[in-house]
């Protein structure tokens, strides 16, 4: 097995919505696949409920056996889903819920901390490692994709919930994503369906900027950009596959894990990209992990990949970086004991 082989398949990570071990994740997880996310399905997404069906058949003991399968597998792995503070629930009922948004509005630091740490524990005892959350976007203005899954309607809510939340989840040994770089104050669609831009002066986005740059000091190992073109960062290509914009969140100190968003979405797409020529710009810009569904081809995404290295459009050293942040990081998180 090559090195680059082994390096493009570190970079992933598939989502799926069911408990299920495939022969493609079986293959990707034995060439150096080091990620998985275990999600919901679209109608759970625009919900931001599991469904009845899945609240009822899906069991702690279930989940917790399949995350020591994946870990078994992939060698220590980073197990991600949602698991929003005032969003999407993707573990039902199976660890203890975080009061909702108007309860974090008033509650002290220290009582957010708590519920975060004990709902955190519960989840790293069933085998997850990876929190993509919290949202830390604040709306001003239209914003469908968000809309019920905010922590606060201004800028010091939202960066205070959102702090005390990251270090109640990370102290509990789960690595926390905090999201959605540089922000989405009002939008003209949403991203999953739509190829949606960012409405937004340059100083709205300084002001969402500023949020993470409040967050990032309570610890996030990763923050995930953006799935749409925000034209007051690069007029050109979205968040998820900007330099621009990627090299503006490294500038606020974070040396962290920078996580795109859904490759798969229209509003990164914008009928310009397939996904693995997404994947490739995502690279380019700086992301080291990349968000897809496992339902597009691992194999052929990973030979894509391999082949931009081999014909120069992909800097190896760039590949071989961001794998090296991705196995180093699931080494940590698996590693890390909690007390």
């Amino acid at each position: 097995m090559s090195q680059l082989v082994l390096d493009a398949n570190a970079v992933l990570l598939p989502a799926i919505d069911n408990l299920e071990l495939t022969p493609a994740l079986e293959q990707y997880f034995a060439e150096g696949g080091k990620t998985l996310l275990l999600g919901e399905n679209r109608a759970e997404y625009v919900g931001r409920k599991m469904s009845e069906k899945r609240c009822q058949s899906e069991t702690a003991v279930d989940f917790a056996g399949f995350a020591a399968l994946i870990h078994q597998k992939a060698g220590g792995a980073i197990i991600a889903l949602d698991q929003e503070p005032t969003g999407i629930l993707r573990l039902h009922g199976m660890v203890p819920q975080i009061p909702g948004r108007d309860a974090l509005l008033t509650m002290p630091d220290e009582e957010i901390y708590a519920s975060a740490f004990a709902m955190a524990k519960a989840a790293r005892a069933l085998g997850v490692t990876m929190f993509l959350s919290p949202v830390v976007d604040v709306i001003t203005g239209n914003n469908p994709w968000l809309q019920g899954r905010t922590l606060a309607d201004d800028p010091a809510n939202a960066t205070r919930i959102a702090s005390a939340f990251i270090k109640g989840v990370e102290a509990a040994g789960i690595i926390t994503v905090a999201k959605h770089f540089p922000g989405h104050p009002d939008i003209d669609g949403d991203p999953a369906t739509d190829i949606a831009t960012v409405i937004a002066s340059k100083d709205d986005i300084d002001r969402a900027i500023s949020i993470f740059a409040g967050v990032i000091a309570a610890g996030p190992r990763a923050i995930m950009t953006g799935p749409a073109l925000v034209p007051a960062m690069d007029a050109d290509m979205p968040s998820s596959l900007s330099e621009p914009t990627i090299s503006a969140l490294k500038k606020l100190d974070f040396a962290g894990l920078v996580v795109s968003d859904d490759l798969d979405a229209p509003a990164t797409l914008r009928d310009r990209f397939d996904v693995p020529g997404a994947a490739i710009a995502a690279l380019k810009a700086g992301s080291d992990l990349l968000l897809l569904s496992a339902a597009n081809d691992l194999r052929a995404l990973n030979t894509r990949i391999c082949q931009a290295v081999e014909n120069g459009d992909l800097p190896a050293q760039r590949l071989a970086d961001a794998a090296n942040r991705v196995r180093k990081l699931a080494g940590q998180v698996t590693a890390q004991t909690v007390v």
